[in-house]
């Protein structure tokens, strides 16, 4: 990924980087006309409210600063997220409190939409702010109405933020869950390489067009004598060969449900974690499939006749992988419709609440 060099800063590389960026340097021109506008006021209220609100745009553009260090970049990745939003958001909040009153009519249905999305319908905060709106039209807006404005605006960000850390809980489950399913294989695949008949994936078909003569494993058909035993002639790749062929059908599933993956302005990749887990987990649905049919565990199957048929099996195997990965998938789907819900509204543009229709 190539990195734009504007004099001696970087410009960030990620979208939520120059999103951040691009939203403190708005809300740092708002604050400068009000300040400009103010010039010679007396109220301590707003120069400090407007300081207040330059360092926390100060910080967020910090925050969104692209770290020169890959690991550090990593590490830091959702701690940079958050206090880059948190800043913003309390930045929003106190702009709420010094913006004309003009500006300010032209919040309300921001403030509403996000409240509605993120607030219970009987929660207090959103009573109140919808009672104090059903006379807005026919009086000025006063201090109260403010308040009440940024109470309800900090409210829907903290339940938006919770919502978030939620998504970011389950991403983190689904990465390690993803390590300790690889790792498993890992070492269940480093065993069978040095002990292949332990756990023989190789089958003797008593079939008539076979006689005695064949043994199908994974890695190949081997002819036999009448007396010699399947396990003699497993191979270390016999393993491999499976998780591979379960690996095939695993990915095929996870083409099938990128038609279900919902788009989303939520910088933690909670759809890609989900899908990177049915990759060793369908390698291990594989390995465990032909290990049940090898013990004649599932009715109708014992004896696979051929290395084709026995490599079939194992992408099914790998393919039903997902009766147990499609609930992660659902759940992550119901996570990401919660926080995302209200998408990321623009404050200063949305239009006023109009009660007349």
């Amino acid at each position: 990924m190539i990195v734009v060099v504007e004099g001696e800063r970087e410009s960030p590389v990620s979208t939520w980087r120059e999103r951040v960026r691009t939203r403190a340097n708005y809300l740092q021109a708002q604050a400068d006309r009000i300040a400009a506008a103010r010039r010679n006021t007396d109220d301590d209220g707003v120069v400090s409210s407007i300081e207040s609100i330059r360092g926390f745009l100060e910080d967020a553009r910090k925050a969104a600063e692209e770290p020169r260090n890959p690991i550090a970049r990593v590490m830091r990745h959702s701690a940079e997220i958050e206090r880059a939003w948190t800043n913003i958001h309390a930045a929003e909040v106190l702009m709420l409190g010094i913006v004309p009153e003009e500006d300010l009519a032209g919040r309300v249905g921001g403030v509403v939409a996000r409240a509605r999305s993120h607030l219970a319908p009987d929660d207090p905060r959103l009573t109140q702010l919808l009672m104090y709106l059903e006379t807005a039209p026919l009086r000025r807006l006063t201090s109260v109405d403010r308040s009440v404005l940024a109470s309800a605006l900090e409210a829907a960000y903290q339940v938006e933020g919770a919502e978030i850390a939620r998504v970011r809980s389950l991403r983190n489950i689904l990465w390690a869950t993803t390590l300790f399913v690889f790792v498993g294989l890992a070492v269940f695949t480093a065993y069978m390489w040095k002990n292949p008949s332990s756990l023989s994936l190789c089958f003797k078909p008593s079939g008539a067009a076979f006689g005695d003569s064949v043994i199908v494993c994974p890695s190949g058909e081997y002819s036999s004598s009448a007396k010699e035993m399947p396990a003699g002639k497993a191979a270390p790749q016999d393993v491999v060969a499976v998780e591979i062929a379960g690996l095939a059908g695993a990915a095929l599933t996870v083409v099938v449900s990128l038609r279900q993956i919902p788009g989303t302005n939520i910088p933690y990749g909670l759809s890609l974690a989900a899908a990177v887990l049915k990759f060793p987990t369908g390698a291990l649905t594989a390995v465990l499939g032909i290990l049940l049919v090898r013990g004649g565990f599932i009715p109708g199957l014992s004896d696979l006749d051929s290395r084709a048929q026995l490599l079939a099996w194992a992408v099914a195997f790998g393919i039903s992988q997902h009766l147990v990965t499609r609930l992660v998938d659902q759940r992550a789907q119901k996570t990401l419709a919660v926080a995302g819900k209200a998408g990321d509204p623009d404050l200063e543009f949305v239009p006023a609440r109009d009660d007349s229709r």
